[in-house]
């Protein structure tokens, strides 16, 4: 997905330009701290205690020009407007966090104003389409159908969260004034795979084949996830 997120970057921005970037629900701060390391101005905002002192220990180790470019907020995502004014970004991420988000409607508003007019809105979310994939590979046969009539399912962590389907983002987006522009499907191939697997001999070749397939239809539409880029008009 980092590779997707570049190309939309390198697509749509001058070479070189600093980019201000938000990412909302940032985690441990894995995608922030490496478009910081790029150059790039980053605000992470995190709800989560102990994510944040993760990301914050992780910044500590870093050199002093990258500590200079990253801060981090605890806040909740949809309290945006609290913490920024709008327009005050070249790019937005909300990467892995819809799916947690009851409406999450009114989060993709506030996320769209603060985007800079030709701003970027990368979203990262379980693909609604393809539910039934999972339980389906696995032999779960009754839980593989129940899935084909729902947008709800029991995570890897054992919580009760929703999926989004790719035609309702793409009207959402529309909505909100920043259209879908190019989207992706994120593990085609690998969902299935254990937690804490052994990385194979062969990841470069595997890493080839999962981004082909995420750009490849129909290969991308049952993905286990679904990466979308909007852009601010």
């Amino acid at each position: 997905m980092a590779r997707q997120l570049d190309e939309q970057i390198v697509g749509r921005f001058p070479v070189g330009r600093r980019l201000r970037v938000l990412d909302v629900g940032m985690g441990q701060g894995t995608q922030a701290l490496r478009l910081a390391r790029a150059g790039h101005q980053v605000t992470g905002l995190e709800q989560d205690a102990t994510m944040v002192a993760v990301a914050r220990e992780s910044l500590a180790g870093e050199p002093e020009g990258i500590r200079e470019r990253m801060r981090i907020i605890e806040g909740d995502g949809r309290d945006t407007g609290v913490h920024f004014l709008p327009g005050s970004f070249d790019v937005v991420l909300c990467h892995g966090v819809l799916m947690y988000v009851e409406e999450p409607d009114p989060l993709l508003a506030g996320l769209a104003r603060m985007l800079a007019p030709g701003g970027l809105l990368s979203l990262l979310v379980r693909n609604g389409d393809a539910l039934a994939i999972r339980p389906g590979l696995s032999g779960d046969w009754s839980g593989a159908l129940a899935a084909f009539d729902t947008v709800s399912y029991r995570n890897r962590l054992g919580l009760d969260v929703r999926a989004d389907r790719l035609k309702d983002l793409t009207s959402t987006l529309a909505g909100i004034g920043a259209p879908l522009h190019a989207w992706y499907g994120v593990r085609v191939f690998t969902d299935t795979a254990a937690d804490g697997a052994e990385v194979p001999d062969d990841v470069e070749t595997l890493l080839a084949v999962e981004e082909k397939a995420g750009r490849t239809d129909p290969y991308r539409g049952v993905a286990a996830l679904l990466h979308l880029c909007g852009v601010r008009g």
